[in-house]
């Protein structure tokens, strides 16, 4: 499978909110995968400071990662294949 980072601007959120986004990413895959689909959230990554923040999934399909971020309900600007470097 591929890795994706979606990146996101969630300039102003509250970590609450940013709490409810993960737990919403997450529980969106986990349906997913129920479901049949080949998905996983792998982590996220936030810069309080400006905003960014930037999500690892795992799947084959760059569509599948913007439909899991579209039914979540999840704001993005971009998902981009990326090279996960976690040692």
């Amino acid at each position: 499978m591929t890795v994706y980072m979606v990146e996101r601007n969630l300039k102003g959120i509250s970590m609450e909110d940013l709490a409810g986004a993960q737990r919403a990413a997450i529980a969106t895959a986990a349906d997913m995968s129920a479901n049949g689909e080949r998905i996983a959230y792998i982590r996220s990554t936030f810069a309080p400071e400006d905003g960014r923040c930037m999500c690892l999934f795992e799947s084959n399909d760059i569509e599948q990662v913007r439909r899991l971020n579209d039914k979540a309900g999840l704001p993005y600007s971009q998902v981009v294949e990326a090279l996960d470097l976690t040692p």
